[in-house]
C-alpha cells in the first residue's frame, strides 16, 4: 500500500492574537477564547471556525467593559490537534505570555470550545492563568481512558466544565471522568451538565453564555458567583461535577 507523507509545516507560521474586544486604557484581566478544531490539520484555521467564537466575545465584552476585560480570540498555527504535538497547547501557552507581554501582571481566564477546551485545560499551568472554562471538551476515547490527559495543572485555578448530555461528537462522560479526576486534587473544579443538549449547546446558548460570563467576572474580578456555581464548586463529586444548568438560567443576573 501506497504512504503518503503528511504535509510539511511552515516554521514561520505563528499564532496570533485576534483584534482585542473591550477597554484597552485600563486592563484588569483577560479572556482568551479557544476555537474548536479537528484532530489532524496542518492548515490553518478557517474563518467560520474563529467567525463562531464572536457572539461570546462579544457578550463577554459588554458584560466585563467595567471591569477592565480585554477579550482576544486565539488564531491557532494549524486547524489540528496533531496527535502528541498537541499544537493548540502550545498556542495557549504563547498566548497567555503574549498577554503578559501586553498587558502586564492581570489575570487570565483560558475558553475554549471542543478542541479548545482541551487545549484550555492542558495549557493551564501557564503562572498568568487563574482560571479554566472547557465547554464540550473533546478528549479521543482511547487516550482519555488508557492514557489520560494530565489534571495537575489546574492546582491552584478555578475550574468549570459544561457539556451537553446528548453530545453525540465529544464524550460527556469522559469529560465527567477528566472533572473527577482534578477534583481530587483540586477543589475549585465544577461541571455543569446541560440536558437534552447537543455538541453545540443551541438550545440553551444563553443559558451557556450567562454561565460563562458569571464564572469570568468571578474568578477574574472577584463578583459574587450566582448560587449555582457557588453550589457546584462547594459540593463534594458527584453532585458539584453533574450540576444541571437550568433553563432561563442567568436572567436576573443583569450583566
Amino acid at each position: 500500500m501506497t504512504q503518503h507523507a503528511l504535509p510539511q509545516r511552515d516554521p514561520e507560521v505563528t499564532a496570533r492574537l485576534g483584534k482585542p474586544l473591550g477597554s484597552g486604557l485600563s486592563v484588569h484581566g483577560v479572556a482568551l477564547l479557544l476555537p474548536a478544531g479537528s484532530a489532524a490539520g496542518s492548515r490553518r484555521p478557517s474563518f467560520l471556525t474563529l467567525a463562531a467564537q464572536r457572539p461570546l466575545a462579544r457578550r463577554l465584552t459588554r458584560a466585563g467593559e467595567e471591569d477592565g476585560l480585554v477579550v482576544h480570540v486565539v488564531r491557532y498555527r494549524h486547524r489540528g490537534w496533531n496527535g502528541p504535538a498537541a499544537d493548540p497547547v502550545h498556542d495557549a501557552q504563547w498566548a497567555a505570555e503574549e498577554v503578559v507581554r501586553r498587558y502586564g501582571d492581570v489575570p487570565v481566564c483560558l475558553i475554549g470550545t471542543g478542541m479548545g477546551a482541551r487545549a484550555a485545560l492542558r495549557a493551564a499551568g501557564h503562572p498568568a492563568v487563574t482560571a479554566v472554562l472547557a465547554i464540550a471538551p473533546w478528549l479521543p476515547e482511547p487516550e482519555a481512558l488508557l492514557d489520560p490527559d494530565p489534571v495537575r495543572q489546574l492546582v491552584g485555578r478555578r475550574v468549570l466544565l459544561v457539556h451537553g448530555t446528548n453530545d453525540e461528537r465529544t464524550d460527556p462522560d469522559l469529560s465527567y471522568r477528566l472533572a473527577e479526576r482534578a477534583k481530587k486534587l483540586n477543589r475549585d473544579v465544577c461541571r455543569f451538565e446541560v440536558h437534552s443538549d447537543g455538541h453545540g449547546l443551541k438550545q440553551h446558548r444563553p443559558e451557556v453564555q450567562s454561565l460563562v460570563v458569571d464564572f469570568v467576572r468571578g474568578t477574574l474580578f472577584g463578583h459574587h458567583f450566582a448560587r449555582p456555581v457557588a453550589d457546584a464548586l462547594a459540593a463534594p463529586p458527584p453532585l458539584g461535577l453533574r450540576m444541571p444548568l437550568a433553563s432561563g438560567f442567568g436572567q436576573s443576573l443583569h450583566h
